[in-house]
């Protein structure tokens, strides 16, 4: 494996972590900050990323049924009222619209933290008959929520995402639909952004306001630090009943339907950065990265060098790649340098010598392995060697994970965990919100799920020492 020499332009990971983080995003052009405080520009380059997410993640939904809405910005304050959980739970985090123009309103607008309430309420009126569902809608939208603390990606007061509304006949298949659109966001970041996840339930504490049950997938940091990455709710005939959402059975009889809700947003771009980024910058998985391939000429004032250049990016992107060819006229070592920075998987390098002997040098990001390679069949070299840094950047991040997940069988050695190492710690619990609320006292550490696949860690809770129900991964988290 190549040694990568530290970027001068940022902070070492290892130095201040947070002040990298800020640097990379900065640097890379992927935002910048806005006179707005607590939102920033999405740049290009970091919409790119997000586009390409969206991409993959609404051809999906479309496979499996579901089609794209847009529901209004603004949420009448008495629609928000009706269900007393849910508004309960955003009350804080709310942005109101009072006047309009110089015109105060009879009625307080919120703006859209989440769309549930709008969706109740149109769901009320075209659902009718067993034979109007399920409903399978999903939009992608910006919402806004007033944090105190930001950070670009992880915590804005605007940002993007989709968030997935479904209505369903009966309990069992809301169920399964929550858990179905859960494992679709698994996958998506195994498969997509080489990110491991854990799978699980949120406790009651942690669930999401007016859900029956909420589902999660949580990503280790470099830090150590645990994001939730995407969430998938079900809330049984809750939101069904404050709306007065019914339908008449193949019984004829009237019945609440039962719904969903799941989403997930450019805080994924942050988990992009904060796993699988170096003190060179990011390190951006091939399935989203905006360029795929930068090829760069060396020599480029020789007679055939940028032609050839050209050539290449011609025949890459005819085979479907997002290929960028560099002819300013920077030195090579700078193109390097900002290539590195923006986390493009590959770099093609080509000179006068490589032409003379019909190859070029490919470089891979993750790792820095160069080779060189024939030009015959570039392109599926250049295919499967994306696949090789997809699945080297998959596999580093999983042994991170592994490498960072501990377990503990009373509070002292708790503590000491979270405080000394930090990562993800298995825990069995009794079940009991007091335990929970303790832990998170005593740690700094929430729970982070219930996962799907539990293991057997002690015979009692951590904190009390009762007979435990679950086990549970904890650890902090941003």
């Amino acid at each position: 494996m190549a040694e990568f020499k530290k970027n001068d332009q940022i902070t070492g990971m290892n130095t201040d972590f947070a002040q990298w983080y800020t640097d990379v995003v900065v640097k890379s052009e992927m935002v910048s900050y806005s006179n707005v405080k607590g939102c920033v520009i999405l740049r290009p380059y970091g919409y790119a990323v997000w586009e390409n997410i969206q991409r993959i993640l609404d051809a999906k939904f479309k496979e499996l049924g579901h089609e794209n809405v847009a529901m209004p910005m603004f949420i009448p304050e008495s629609l928000l009222d009706k269900e007393k959980d849910h508004v309960e739970g955003f009350a804080p985090e709310v942005a109101w619209v009072t006047h309009g123009g110089s015109d105060k309103l009879q009625e307080r607008l919120c703006v859209r933290p989440t769309s549930e309430t709008l969706f109740c309420d149109h769901y009320a009126e075209i659902i009718h008959s067993y034979r109007d569902l399920p409903k399978l809608y999903n939009q992608w939208v910006s919402v806004v929520r007033w944090e105190k603390n930001t950070r670009p990606f992880l915590r804005t007061r605007e940002f993007y995402w989709q968030e997935g509304h479904t209505a369903h006949a009966s309990a069992e298949e809301a169920e399964a639909e929550t858990q179905r659109m859960l494992n679709v966001y698994a996958d998506f970041c195994r498969d997509a952004l080489a990110i491991p996840v854990i799978k699980g339930q949120k406790t009651d504490k942690e669930k999401f306001a007016g859900a029956r049950a909420t589902y999660t997938i949580e990503a280790l940091m470099h830090d150590g630090q645990a994001l939730q990455s995407g969430t998938s709710h079900d809330f049984g005939d809750g939101f069904a009943k404050a709306f007065n959402i019914q339908f008449a059975d193949k019984d004829n009889q009237q019945k609440y339907v039962h719904q969903t809700s799941w989403g997930m947003s450019t805080r994924i771009i942050g988990a992009i950065i904060m796993v699988h980024g170096d003190n060179n910058g990011l390190v951006l998985p091939p399935a989203v990265a905006p360029i795929q391939v930068a090829i760069v000429p060396i020599q480029m004032q020789k007679p055939g060098v940028a032609d050839k250049a050209k050539e290449l990016e011609a025949t890459l992107k005819a085979a479907g790649y997002r290929v960028r060819t560099d002819l300013s006229d920077k030195m090579p070592g700078w193109k390097f340098s900002e290539y590195e920075m923006k986390g493009v998987p590959l770099r093609i390098e080509i000179g006068p010598r490589d032409i003379e002997n019909n190859c070029c040098v490919i470089v891979r990001r993750d790792n820095g392995e160069k080779q060189s390679v024939s030009l015959d069949n570039l392109a599926e070299t250049v295919a499967k060697t994306l696949a090789q840094v997809h699945d080297g950047m998959y596999a580093k991040a999983l042994a991170h994970m592994e490498e960072h997940t501990f377990s503990a069988t009373d509070m002292n050695q708790m503590n000491d965990i979270i405080s000394t190492h930090p990562g993800f710690v298995k825990a069995m619990w009794c079940g009991d919100r007091a335990c929970e609320d303790k832990i998170k006292e005593m740690t700094g550490a929430t729970s982070r799920c219930i996962p799907f696949q539990q293991e057997h860690v002690g015979d009692t809770c951590v904190c009390c020492g009762k007979p435990a129900a679950k086990m549970v991964v904890w650890g902090r988290a941003y």
